[in-house]
């Protein structure tokens, strides 16, 4: 993107300028990995309470946001070591707490799986998984491609994104807002391109990664209508659909020594983090306190104090 960011700055990573923002002190460094479409600024209501309780990083992925453009998709372990170099050039110290919505669920889990040793703990809200290819019939995505493919010829897109982010957005400062909602009207076909290779290549990989390491995981279930999909698919498939991923989800969080499935209601799939706050900074408080108490009383000190 060619503007200044509103909060950041940008690091060289591999020939590639990629924006990072930082707050708070101290350990873990609590990361976040946004949804497929969504950026970093996108979880600025969650970063800003986190901060106050440790280190807390929001950051875009390239191709997204404000980080160099490239082709998508892409696969994990790239945008997995993407991601490592980075904390590595901003100066970001490990243990970290992974926090991955959705696409950014799928990289947070191969991150883990590449780096096990730099993890403190996994909170997971509403990930990709493997468990949706067993829906029966079409599976959401394919639902949502083949909407989002008729849009175009029946609405004009502003008009049909640019209430949802308002909602979506509503707490954030009034220049931040409308800038990320011009930045989302104008990238909404970020999204397909992200989740493209989504269920041949990234779940695959992910599956045939190794196991995830032994560290604290929560995952979020969000129970509620998500206000982007009921636009293009059906309530009762989306409800049908809520009822199986808890049951996937609950599986893979026992799949874990240290896993736990929340179900969080009144919160959508994409919206979770701006319908339900608290439950998204108390599953990342817990860790991040399990973590620091299971510590050694010398590391303990460290992590308060990096």
């Amino acid at each position: 993107m060619s503007t200044p960011s509103p909060l950041g700055r940008r690091y060289d990573v591999a020939g590639r300028q990629l924006l990072l923002h930082r707050a708070g002190s101290g350990g873990p460094s609590v990361v976040f990995l946004p949804g497929a479409g969504l950026i970093g600024l996108d979880f600025l209501n969650i970063h800003n309470e986190v901060a106050r309780l440790t280190t807390s990083v929001i950051y875009d992925r390239a191709g997204t946001g404000w980080s160099d453009d490239i082709a998508l998709p892409r696969s994990a372990a790239d945008a997995a070591g993407e991601l490592w170099r980075l904390l590595q050039a901003a100066q970001v110290p490990p243990p970290y707490v992974l926090v991955g919505h959705s696409l950014g669920g799928a990289y947070a889990r191969r991150f883990a799986q590449l780096f096990p040793d730099e993890i403190a703990g996994v909170v997971l809200l509403d990930p990709a998984h493997e468990g949706y290819a067993t829906m029966p019939g079409q599976s959401v995505l394919t639902q949502l491609w083949r909407g989002l493919r008729l849009v175009p010829a029946l609405v004009n897109m502003r008009r049909f994104y640019r209430p949802m982010f308002e909602r979506m957005l509503a707490a954030w400062p009034e220049g931040l807002r409308q800038r990320l909602i011009d930045y989302h009207l104008a990238n909404w076909g970020k999204t397909l391109q992200e989740v493209r290779n989504l269920n041949n290549e990234i779940l695959p990989e992910i599956r045939d990664g190794g196991d995830m390491p032994d560290a604290p995981l929560i995952v979020l279930t969000a129970m509620g209508i998500d206000p982007f999909q009921a636009a293009l698919v059906a309530t009762p498939y989306l409800r049908e659909l809520n009822l199986r991923k808890l049951t996937f989800y609950t599986a893979f969080a026992s799949s874990v020594p240290r896993g736990e499935n929340r179900a969080i209601e009144g919160a959508g799939h994409s919206t979770l983090h701006t319908d339900r706050p608290d439950a998204v900074v108390a599953a990342i408080r817990d860790v991040a306190e399990g973590v620091r108490l299971s510590a050694p009383a010398d590391a303990r000190d460290r992590l308060v104090s990096a």
